[in-house]
């Protein structure tokens, strides 16, 4: 079987994973957990432990299923008990909890712990062992909660993270974080990132930030990170119109029932119709299985040529003909319900910082003003893989921040850590 290649500390980690015990893997963004979840993943039979995402996007992404399709969670509507009574008088439900060894659960810091303790609950119920968390199946759960919150309204400023529940103490996890980042060798940059990390300005970031201010050309190859999707959607479109050659659409092929293809729609990494134009600057949406690329790698559309786009990546100068590809959606079973098929790429002029969480850009335009949710400013510096890779737009030290509870969580389980 290929192994892919694990410095010391993530190779310790994946042997935690094989051990049998309820894991947190964590760390801060570039530590590699994804790096250590994929070899995992490749040594086990995903029937019986299945890779559960924490929305419905990164399902799709992924090509996995959600957390809340697995468990017959629904939209947790009509409180714990009757979301727990639906979920165990569904047979399909019972079968899937009962019949699996254990599940991953991706990004765990965007569920709340409501979500998680009903998820628990049913297990136990499910699995016949009200005893053993979970009802005895492995439960490997991975995130930095360091990043953005669940989105759960009615909870205020008092963000609903599923460490606070008692859910979590009750899962017996065993932490393991990862402390050195392999997305980037530079160490003034990666000091920042943890003082920033836990919400800290301290004259390094202050320094830091000033010293990557720039007025940056809109010519520069890099993607512009907003926080909102107005000012992203605004900034795509005035430079795709700026650009003279011929507009170019490629409408998505959809396969599936109306009703799955909808929601579908709303979480695909592609629109429904692809617009672009030779010169466009575009972002990879997924990564290549022959590793030239990951989702986040920027390229300029060079040329169509049949059914393939010739494009230029950036960070080695190199030409790649991109075929079309198909992004799944699928059921609370495994099974595709949906799919949609073109090419894996987007405009890259501008994202938001929520839906750069996750990627890897080879060059960004960050605003780091007008902030709102603590890990924000956190997620958006920490995209690129070196400080020549950042340029900041606009800063405040009131758009740096950590939620105080996350901050105290980590604290805890730094010094009690497994690895690190």
């Amino acid at each position: 079987m290929e192994t892919l290649e694990l410095s010391t500390e993530q190779a310790n980690a994946l042997n935690m994973l094989r051990s049998g015990e309820n894991v947190f893997l964590t760390g801060a963004a570039g530590t590699g957990k994804s790096t250590v979840v994929r070899q995992f993943v490749k040594e086990t039979n995903s029937k019986l432990f299945p890779v559960l995402a924490s929305t419905g996007a990164a399902a799709v992404l992924v090509g996995g299923r959600t957390f809340h399709s697995f468990f017959g969670l629904g939209i947790m509507d009509g409180g714990l008990d009757r979301v727990v009574e639906r979920a165990t008088g569904n047979k399909r439900v019972v079968s899937r909890i009962k019949n699996v060894e254990g599940i991953i659960i991706d990004e765990i810091s965007m569920l709340s712990g409501e979500t998680l303790k009903a998820a628990e609950l049913i297990s136990r119920m499910c699995r016949g062992e009200p005893s053993l968390p979970w009802g005895g199946m492995q439960v490997i759960a991975v995130g930095d909660f360091a990043q953005l919150p669940p989105v759960e309204r009615g909870y205020g400023h008092q963000k609903p993270w599923a460490f606070k529940d008692p859910v979590w103490k009750r899962s017996g996890f065993v932490n393991c974080m990862l402390t050195k980042i392999q997305r980037s060798q530079d160490v003034e940059f990666l000091e920042v990132l943890n003082q920033v990390r836990v919400g800290d300005v301290t004259p390094q970031v202050q320094e830091f930030l000033d010293s990557r201010s720039a007025d940056v050309s809109e010519a520069f190859s890099a993607t512009r990170l907003f926080p909102r999707r107005n000012q992203t959607e605004k900034f795509n479109k005035i430079k795709l119109d700026e650009i003279e050659s011929e507009l170019v659409s490629f409408p998505s092929e959809y396969m599936g029932r109306a009703r799955d293809v909808d929601k579908l729609k709303k979480q695909s990494p592609v629109p429904e119709v692809l617009q672009l134009k030779q010169g466009a600057f575009l972002m990879m949406r997924q990564n290549d299985p022959k590793q030239r690329w990951v989702n986040g790698s920027l390229g300029y559309l060079e040329e169509i040529i049949d059914d393939k786009l010739l494009i230029r990546l950036v960070h080695n100068d190199r030409f790649v003909a991109l075929e079309k590809a198909t992004f799944s959606m699928l059921d609370a079973e495994g099974e595709v319900i949906a799919a949609i098929r073109n090419f894996p790429v987007s405009l890259a002029y501008a994202a938001t910082i929520h839906k750069a969480q996750g990627l890897t850009l080879d060059a960004a335009v960050v605003d780091v003003s007008s902030l709102w949710e603590p890990g924000q400013a956190y997620v958006a510096l920490s995209r690129v893989t070196h400080t020549e890779g950042l340029y900041i737009h606009n800063w405040d030290r009131r758009s740096i921040k950590a939620d105080p509870a996350v901050t105290h969580f980590y604290s805890s389980i730094l010094s009690d850590s497994s690895i690190g």
